[in-house]
């Protein structure tokens, strides 16, 4: 299986679509870095109106921390479809070209095929995360240095650098574990729907449905429904972080995740290959 593996990532770091969805990440970077230089202090000024009115504000509050507060919004959408679309076509791809039937014919376990993609999807989620961390925190103290924190959830926040650095580097692992959610997903639905053009639109409803289900109360029953785990991260970013519901939107998040790719190898295994 290990060798599955390898030959796996070395095939996925040879496709020209890996690199066009890094490049889709840093172009979102870019535009965010752009927006947050351009308007990045009529945002600000917006914001803290009233406040000004009664105090004096001083320090850079358009800093790196901010710009990256900024980026990790991208959770949302664009960075989970990017990866969701790559990801699903780890596998619709060899459905597509008929791989998947040669690879069989090696006396390959269905099992430890598909054990192969959800751990290449897992692998490659973290290493985009990794290089979105990376390249974001890169541009943004380059450009807009250092400083506090402000946000606006729950009321009006103020976070000094050392504390705004640490909440950002929570938030981002905690997006991490919604991301791999997200990847796992995808290639359950690629099991599901073979084809590459349905899998993406099945893919893109997902993350639609996900992100208008957050909004709608389900009762006692909305703590354990996926779509109200999608915006853990923030928490990170209210004056008192809630931690017992951090703990258990993660633990939930993490049983989908089991149950997600349980039930995405058993469906896997069970069906004709052709």
């Amino acid at each position: 299986m290990i060798a599955l593996i390898q030959a796996e990532l070395y095939l996925i770091f040879r496709q020209k679509r890996t690199y066009y969805g890094l490049a889709a990440i840093f172009i979102i970077e870019l535009f965010i870095i752009a927006g947050s230089w351009y308007q990045g202090n009529e945002v600000i000024s917006v914001l803290l109106e009233n406040l000004t009115r009664s105090f004096y504000l001083e320090g850079n509050l358009l800093n790196g921390h901010l710009v990256l507060y900024l980026v990790l919004n991208s959770l949302w959408f664009n960075l989970p479809l990017i990866i969701m679309i790559i990801v699903s076509g780890f596998l619709t791809n060899d459905y597509k070209d008929r791989t998947i039937q040669t690879i069989m014919l090696q006396s390959i376990k269905k099992i430890d095929y598909i054990l192969t993609k959800y751990v290449v999807a897992i692998v490659f989620t973290l290493l985009v995360l990794v290089f979105l961390m990376a390249t974001a925190s890169l541009m943004a103290y380059t450009i807009f240095g250092n400083g506090d924190l402000i946000t606006y959830l729950n009321g009006l926040n103020f976070f000094e650098s050392n504390q705004a650095l640490s909440r950002i580097g929570l938030a981002f692992l905690s997006g991490t574990i919604l991301m791999l959610f997200y990847s796992i997903t995808s290639v359950t639905l690629a099991i599901i729907f073979k084809e590459i053009t349905i899998t993406w639109i099945a893919c893109i409803l997902f993350l639609i449905l996900s992100n208008l289900l957050l909004k709608i109360d389900f009762g006692i029953m909305g703590d354990w429904f996926f779509p109200k785990l999608i915006d853990t991260w923030q928490y990170f970013f209210y004056y008192n972080i809630p931690w017992s519901k951090i703990y258990f939107n993660h633990i939930v998040l993490m049983a989908y995740i089991i149950l997600f790719t349980t039930g995405g190898i058993l469906l896997f295994i069970k069906r004709d290959i052709g």
